[in-house]
């Protein structure tokens, strides 16, 4: 069986990660990798592919940055080559960004079946391209993976069959777990961030490139002035996106001397500043999954979440992109989590097949 990975952006790497892992057992499976290129530069995938001991992909497409239009466009185009030749029977896609539509919407018109793994997950908002890329995706796919029971019910209610449906737990938990233990390992001394951490005991980690929340001046604006107040209390440790880099220096947006900036940052390394964090701040889908596996406080500067079971187990707090909700959650979250008072604030993990065999399962089902 000959099954293409396609991976196009970074949570797409921690994703593909344990799957490739987990084929390496399997005699009859070829397991190739697909990098789209959608994030292109060193620092955004290639440290990554070394952090998450990935070989080098078997096609790199370069479709760059740009437009969705263009962006999508570009790793179909490329994409119906690769599969031309390589004739899979099956495709493989993650997540929801641009390559994850572009990739499967190529695969089904040539009649190659289409697994989608992160699948039914839904946070009602069209205003998000990441939105309409799950629906479209899920609305064409083969198999269903899913991460949590809210993905299993919207999947049922849009009618897709139970039989095609897999409640299978999490691979980017997976990667999470399989990299915690790998940090134990590593030099972490040798890490650019060392000194940084050992000088600050207790800090917030943040991580922020979501347009709706840097695009704008007066919600960027008002977002960097709710960080400065919380710089006041806690150092933040901020890898800035080039995205928001960009948008702070057009805007002149000043950041609080509190507020510690560096460049993206490979796997490892941002793991071995979140995960001993006092809390996280963020816009990311997939952090707010990651910091619930290991039980650490998550403030989510969005007004919705697609991943509804970290709100219900009390992890992570939805805090909007406005001064007096970001402010009003600042102050739940110290209140729910005894922030400030010497508490670690972790909880334990609760959410069902989290465990770190996500792949394994995956790859029973698919494989005669």
């Amino acid at each position: 069986m000959k099954v293409l990975l396609v991976a196009g952006a970074r949570p797409n790497f921690m994703k593909i990660a344990p799957l490739y892992r987990a084929a390496q057992v399997h005699e009859n499976l070829e397991c190739l990798i697909v990098h789209t290129g959608q994030h292109y530069d060193y620092a955004m995938s290639q440290t990554f592919f070394d952090d998450l001991e990935l070989p080098e992909p078997a096609h790199f497409l370069e479709a760059g940055s740009g437009s969705h239009a263009e962006q999508t466009a570009r790793v179909m185009v490329a994409f119906e080559k690769v599969c031309i030749k390589e004739e899979p029977d099956l495709v493989i896609v993650v997540g929801d960004v641009n390559s994850t539509l572009a990739c499967s919407i190529v695969a089904k018109k040539l009649l190659i079946k289409v697994a989608h793994i992160e699948a039914g997950l839904r946070s009602f908002d069209l205003t998000m391209p990441e939105e309409i890329n799950r629906m479209v995706t899920d609305s064409i796919s083969d198999y269903f993976f899913v991460t949590e029971s809210s993905g299993l019910e919207n999947l049922l209610r849009e009618g897709k069959s139970e039989e095609a449906v897999f409640l299978v737990g999490h691979v980017m938990i997976d990667n999470l777990l399989h990299q915690v233990e790998k940090l134990k390992e590593c030099d972490t001394s040798a890490f650019a961030v060392a000194e940084l951490k050992s000088k600050h005991p207790q800090y917030f980690f943040m991580t922020m490139h979501r347009p709706a929340n840097v695009d704008d001046p007066e919600t960027l604006n008002g977002i960097v002035d709710c960080l400065n107040r919380i710089a006041e209390d806690y150092p933040i440790f901020f890898p800035v996106h080039p995205r928001t880099a960009k948008m702070l220096k057009q805007f002149k947006i000043k950041l609080s001397d509190n507020i510690s900036c560096f460049g993206p940052l490979g796997f490892r390394e941002s793991l071995y500043l979140w995960r001993d964090a006092i809390a996280v701040l963020t816009d990311s889908g997939g952090l707010q999954e990651e910091t619930t596996a290991l039980g650490i406080p998550c403030l989510t500067l969005r007004e919705n979440t697609e991943r509804p079971i970290t709100i219900e187990l009390g992890t992570n707090i939805l805090a909007g992109n406005q001064p007096e909700g970001i402010m009003k959650a600042y102050a739940q979250l110290s209140e729910s989590f005894a922030v400030g008072e010497g508490s670690t604030g972790r909880r334990e993990c609760k959410v069902p097949k989290w465990d770190g065999r996500a792949a394994e399962r995956i790859w029973q089902i698919l494989l005669p």
